[in-house]
């Protein structure tokens, strides 16, 4: 079982760097036994949320990251818009659309909350 580790965020640049940067983020931010379990499945998670935020979202652009103690990593991407978002079925000759697909099938919970500033997307994967 992971550490109990405090929530650790950064504020992303809205521009091409944003995943790379959120990726390596992460990365410094989860315990151990995370990052030898689950690291992977969440840097595909955490692009695919940034992703969406720099196309369809408002500034600012935010990445939070918690161990909650037990076995679950919770990452979380915020944003300014209360646009609602939903996984649809992007059609088959399409290069994008799938993002919210591929969190919902690869995370073990996920969801969208709306915030008085705009709205957070979280995942959570289990160690």
């Amino acid at each position: 079982m992971c550490d109990v580790t405090p929530a650790v965020e950064i504020d992303l640049p809205l521009d091409a760097t944003a995943a790379g940067e959120a990726r390596a983020f992460l990365r410094r931010a989860v315990c151990s036994e995370h990052q030898a379990e689950v690291i992977e499945d969440a840097e595909l998670l955490v692009s695919e949320l940034v992703s969406n935020g720099l196309r369809h979202a408002a500034p600012p652009l935010k990445l939070r990251v918690r161990c909650d103690g037990g076995r679950r990593l919770v990452v979380s991407v915020s944003d300014a818009s209360p646009a609602d978002l939903a996984p649809h079925r992007a059609a088959d000759s399409a290069e994008s659309g799938r993002g919210l697909t591929l969190v919902d099938y690869i995370s073990q919970e996920w969801g969208v909350e709306n915030t008085e500033d705009g709205k957070v997307v979280w995942f959570s994967l289990a160690g």
